[in-house]
This record gives C-alpha cells, structure tokens and sequence, in this order.
C-alpha cells in the first residue's frame, strides 16, 4: 500500500478511494472564466482541479480562484520557480513540478520549504517528452526504465531538503511504456501514484488509451488518483475517467448502464434509447445498475442483476425491475417510466 498525502484535505494514496482530477484549458489569468470551468467540473465529479500558471500573472490570479471553488487547486509549475513560491503564498493546495527545469539545488529547496512550511504535497511529473538528455542517452529513448530513474531522480532531490510529501506521475503516450512505468514504480516505491497516459488525443482514441492504461493499472491495484488528458472539454475527461473507475471495478458511486448490442430480433431504436438514458444518467447520482435490452422476449432475463431496466418490444416495452417485469409501456413513454421508477428506488 502506498503512503498516504493530502491535497487540500483529500487523501490521495494508504487505501483511500481513488480520486478524479482534471485540469482547466481557460487562461489562468482569468480567474472568473477558470472559476467557472471549474464548477463545470466539480458538478461532473472532480475532486481535485489542476491548472496551468506559465506567468505571474496567472500565479497572481490563484488565490480568487482558490477561494472561488470547493475543491482543492493544484498549480502546475515549468520553469520558473518564483511561480511556484508565488502560488503557495496565494493559498493553492498543491504544486506540480518537474524539479529538473527549475533550476539548481536552492530553487527545489525554497520551493520544497515553501510547501512543507504550508503543509502542501508535490506532485513529481515525470513526462516522457521532457526526459533529461543523459537518461535518454543510457536508455536509448523514452523505456519504462528511464520514466522511472527520472523519478527517483526527483524525489532524492527532495528527500535532500528533508521533503516527502511527494505524489508521482510517470506519463508517456505509449500504453505499454506508461503502463510498465508504474509497474515497475511501484514495485520500488511507496509513494502515491498519479495515473495517466499523456497525449491521447481526441476523445475517441483518448479515451480508449486511457481506460486500457489507466483502467488496466487500476485493475492490478496500482493508481491513488487519475486525470484522463484528451483533446476536448475537460469535462468529458471526467466523465470517462468516472466510467474508467466504475468499470476497473474500483468505484461504485453512481449508475452503470449495461445495453445489449443490436441484433435481428431488435426492434426499437435501441442506439437512440441507449444514448438518451446514458445522457439523463448523468444527472443521477445513486449507485444503481440500470439496463436498456432490444428484446422484450429475453431482455428482463439477460439483465436480471440490473436494479432497473426497459426491454424494447414492436411499439412497445417492458419497465423490469431486477428482473421482474413491473409492466408494459408505449414505446415513446419507456425513457420517462423507467427514470420515473429510478426516482423511486
């Protein structure tokens, strides 16, 4: 098990539940525009918010957002570590740096007294576009083995200035590259993990990468707390990384939607029905399992472990509730009656 850090209150890491995360694409600077990204999020499901400080200006802007939102802020730090001093002055909860393009020795040391004279964990981010040259060089490019050297590069500079608060991230675009990295890192360290693969792309393909690496990490029991980076509203990387969770089997706190694939005895618009309840789900909140079947010949049946569920007929449906078949319903009515029967459970 790893140790334990808090970010602002949240546990991270020692067997708490693994935490979402997600990181704003509004212009730090502009606190009111970030502060209601930001809300966006927390009504999705983050729990704890990053976002990108490159100038002071940005820096100058996290205490309103801080004290605009409900969930702990993160900074994320490059180059520049008066940055970083300026953001935990500003009251964030915690700080995300490369500690390789900081600068020399006594940069790391101030901003490592700065956070644990506040309290403030660090996040190591360890990317595989960033690598140090002689790392590259003794390992022949961007290897598990070069991830994981980097990092432990990192947290003895930290661990120099007597600093241990440390979560670490291991990020590359390759599944298998990032998925052996933490692997390997945990199996060397106790420190919290911060899982994700970077670089993804666009929601398609990203979210398909991240749920075999980050879903697959999670599944062996690696991971304290995710961020699904893709190319698109930060919103959705929330989204998935709340079903990332539910289907590692790791979470349950919100519906599931189990639907049958469409086959020659279908004959409603089961796709339609499938989308339209998925949508409306997003909005509930209780940890139920709910079905969307095309036959009402043997759908109740095949989805008996749903807690509530319709099965499509030729105009109209079955409402079952597990298992058993609570009545008939006009097809354009199953949608309503089956959130109506949600409401009550």
């Amino acid at each position: 098990m790893t140790r334990r850090i808090l970010v602002g209150g949240v546990p991270v890491g020692g067997g708490a539940p693994v935490t979402i995360q997600s990181m704003t694409n509004t212009p730090t600077a502009d606190a009111a525009a970030t502060i209601t990204q930001i809300r966006r999020l927390e009504a999705a499901g983050c729990q704890i918010v990053r976002v990108a400080v490159p100038d002071m200006a940005a820096a100058r802007a996290v205490g309103a957002i801080r004290a605009g939102i409900s969930i702990p802020l993160v900074v994320d730090i490059h180059f520049d570590y008066k940055l970083a001093l300026a953001c935990v002055e500003a009251g964030c909860d915690a700080v995300r740096i490369n500690p390789g393009n900081i600068g020399g020795e006594e940069r790391v040391r101030a901003v490592a007294e700065a956070c644990k004279a506040k309290g403030l964990p660090i996040r190591i981010g360890v990317n595989g576009g960033s690598l140090e040259k002689p790392i590259l060089a003794k390992y022949g490019g961007v290897t598990p083995e070069a991830l994981v050297e980097s990092a432990f590069g990192h947290i003895a500079l930290l661990e120099k200035f007597g600093f241990a608060d440390i979560c670490v991230s291991l990020k590359s675009s390759s599944v298998p590259v990032t998925m052996a990295a933490y692997k390997l890192m945990s199996e060397k360290s106790d420190y919290p993990l911060h899982l994700g693969v970077t670089e993804t792309g666009t929601p398609r393909m990203g979210v398909l990468k991240s749920a075999v690496g980050i879903g697959g990490l999670l599944a062996l029991g690696i991971g304290d707390t995710v961020r699904v980076s893709l190319s698109a509203d930060p919103v959705e990387e929330v989204y998935a990384a709340r079903d990332i969770l539910k289907a590692a089997g790791v979470r349950r706190d919100g519906p599931e939607l189990i639907s049958c694939p469409t086959c020659g005895r279908t004959r409603i618009d089961l796709i339609g029905l499938a989308n339209e309840v998925e949508e409306r789900l997003k909005a509930v909140d209780k940890p139920i399992t709910v079905a969307v079947m095309g036959c009402a010949v043997n759908g109740p049946g095949e989805a008996a472990a749903a807690d509530v569920g319709i099965a499509g007929g030729d105009g109209e449906g079955l409402l079952f509730r597990r298992g058993e078949i609570v009545k008939k319903v006009p097809q354009d009515q199953l949608v309503d009656e089956l959130f109506a029967l949600i409401g009550q459970l």
